[in-house]
C-alpha cells in the first residue's frame, strides 16, 4: 500500500482492525480509521483480540508439552528454561505475599508470561504482518496487543476483580468497614473515608493498565518513526537499521521488565487485599 505522506503511515500502523456496526453499512469490518471511529464503543478490535487469545494459547501448550516431557534424567534445555520461569515467578510471589500462595503461584505465572508474549511482538518489524495481510486483503493489522488500552485496562479489571474478591473471602463485612472507617474511625466520615477509599481502589488497576499501554505504545511509536527514515531515501538505510537494532535490543528489556511490573504488581495488590488495617 501506498503512503501520500508520514502521517497516513502513522496512523495506518496505529489503526486496529475493527468489527462493529456501522450507524449507516451495518455490521462489517471497518476500511479506515474514521469507519472504526464511528462504529462506536461496542466494536471489537479483532486483531488484539485474536493475537492476544493466540498467544495465550501458546503460553499453555508450551507449558504443558515441558509438564508432559518432563523428566529428571536428563533435562533438555527447553525444560531448563521453562524450570528457571517457574522458580523464578515462585521466588517472587513467596517474596512479596507472606502466607500460603495457593492459586497465586499460577495467577503470576499466567500473567507474567502472557503479557511477555504481547510485548514481545513489538520486536517484528513494523511493516511485516501488516505487509504480509495486506496481499489477503486485510488492511489493517496491530500485533502488539499490549499497545492498545482496551486489553491493557481490561486485564487491570481482572485485577481488581481478584482484589475485591479476596479482600470479601478474607476480611468479609470487615472489608466495608474497612472501606467505611479508614483513615477517620468516626461514622460522621463515612462518606470521605468511603471516596478516599474507592478512589485509591480503582486507581491502582487504572495506573497498572495505562502504565503498560503507555511504555509499549510509546516504544511502537519509536519503531513507526525508525521505519519512516527507510522511505527518506538509501543514503538513510544504514542509519535506519543501526537504530531498529539498538531500539530492538533496548527494548528486549523494557519487554520483559513491564511484563515483570504488572506481575509484581497484581501479587503485591492482592497481598494487600489480604492484610488488615
Amino acid at each position: 500500500m501506498a503512503y501520500e505522506n508520514p502521517s497516513e503511515y502513522i496512523n495506518h500502523h496505529l489503526t486496529n482492525l475493527t468489527y462493529g456496526r456501522h450507524p449507516d453499512l451495518g455490521w462489517k469490518l471497518a476500511e479506515s480509521g474514521s469507519e472504526a471511529a464511528e462504529m462506536g464503543f461496542m466494536s471489537i478490535h479483532v486483531d488484539s483480540m485474536m493475537w492476544s487469545i493466540g498467544l495465550g494459547a501458546l503460553f499453555l501448550f508450551l507449558f504443558w508439552r515441558a509438564g508432559r516431557k518432563a523428566t529428571s534424567d536428563q533435562p533438555g534445555g527447553f525444560q531448563n528454561a521453562i524450570e528457571m520461569i517457574l522458580e523464578f515467578i515462585d521466588d517472587t510471589v513467596k517474596q512479596v505475599f507472606h502466607g500460603k500462595t495457593g492459586p497465586l503461584g499460577p495467577i503470576a505465572l499466567t500473567i507474567f508470561m502472557w503479557v511477555l508474549l504481547m510485548n514481545s511482538m513489538k520486536l517484528v518489524p513494523v511493516d511485516l504482518v501488516p505487509f504480509t495481510l495486506e496481499q489477503f486483503g486485510v488492511g489493517y493489522q496491530k500485533i502488539a496487543p499490549t499497545t492498545n488500552p482496551n486489553v491493557t485496562l481490561g486485564m487491570a479489571t481482572f485485577v481488581l476483580m481478584m482484589v475485591v474478591y479476596y479482600s470479601f473471602k478474607v476480611k468479609g463485612f470487615g472489608f466495608i468497614k474497612e472501606l467505611c472507617f479508614t483513615p477517620f474511625n468516626h461514622w460522621l466520615f463515612i462518606p470521605v473515608n468511603l471516596f478516599m477509599e474507592l478512589v485509591g481502589l480503582l486507581s491502582k488497576p487504572l495506573s497498572l493498565g495505562l502504565r503498560l499501554f503507555g511504555n509499549m505504545y510509546a516504544g511502537e511509536m519509536i519503531f513507526i518513526l525508525i521505519a519512516l527514515m527507510f522511505s527518506a531515501g538509501f543514503l538513510l538505510w544504514p542509519l535506519a537499521g543501526g537504530l531498529q537494532f539498538i531500539w530492538a535490543v533496548f527494548h528486549i528489556l523494557v519487554v520483559s521488565l513491564q511484563a515483570f511490573i504488572f506481575m509484581v504488581l497484581t501479587v503485591v495488590y492482592i497481598a494487600m487485599a489480604h492484610e488488615d488495617h
